[in-house]
């Protein structure tokens, strides 16, 4: 099923973290545990600020951090 729409309009901080993974894993970053726990700690940072769903975040970590 998808599930896609989990990802619209997530905040800025947390977006511009995904898209610094996605580009790290594609040029195989040097820093890419780095990049992995900005993902983590930005998906916790608005899950509890109220920004996402609890739904949201576990997409999120299922699909960005194999969580």
């Amino acid at each position: 099923m998808d599930k896609s729409y989990l990802e619209v309009d997530l905040p800025k901080y947390l977006q511009d973290d995904i898209d610094a993974l996605v580009e790290g894993i594609k040029t195989n970053s040097s820093v890419l545990d780095c990049l992995l726990d900005e993902v983590w700690g930005s998906i916790n940072s608005a899950f509890y600020s109220d920004e996402i769903t609890e739904e949201q975040a576990k997409y999120l970590r299922k699909k960005y951090l194999g969580i």
